[in-house]
């Protein structure tokens, strides 16, 4: 699998989870991470927002989606998404992170969205 992760900061722990599921599965072909421009912080919370593309090898199983949710509802630690339609699967986790040698903690909020892209 060929992974295309120059637009990507890096940021957001369920972005690479989702990334590292992805590059197990045989279908895959490439994925391309990017950032957000929605992303932002503030002090009371960080807002991380990234888009994954992905593409698959030749795979009659895999046409729309519907057949990528399902695939990915199925990888361990992803589970089946917050939103889906015809064009897009979206996932929001949050987090309550608290900081070492700090009284007040931030709230972690992650949107990522998916993508099927045609080769």
């Amino acid at each position: 699998m060929g992974l295309d992760a120059s637009g990507w900061s890096g940021d957001g722990a369920f972005t690479q989870l989702l990334i590292d599921a992805l590059e197990t599965q045989p279908v895959v072909r490439h994925v391309r991470v990017e950032d957000a421009p929605a992303s932002r912080s503030e002090p009371a919370f960080s807002f991380i927002s990234n888009e994954v593309f992905v593409a698959f090898a030749h795979d009659p199983e895999m046409r729309g989606i519907a057949a990528l949710a399902a695939l990915l509802e199925r990888l361990p630690g992803i589970g089946a998404p917050d939103y889906a339609d015809e064009g897009m699967i979206q996932y929001l986790r949050t987090e309550r992170v608290i900081p070492p040698y700090q009284t007040r903690g931030y709230k972690l909020i992650e949107l990522v969205r998916v993508y099927r892209v045609e080769t």
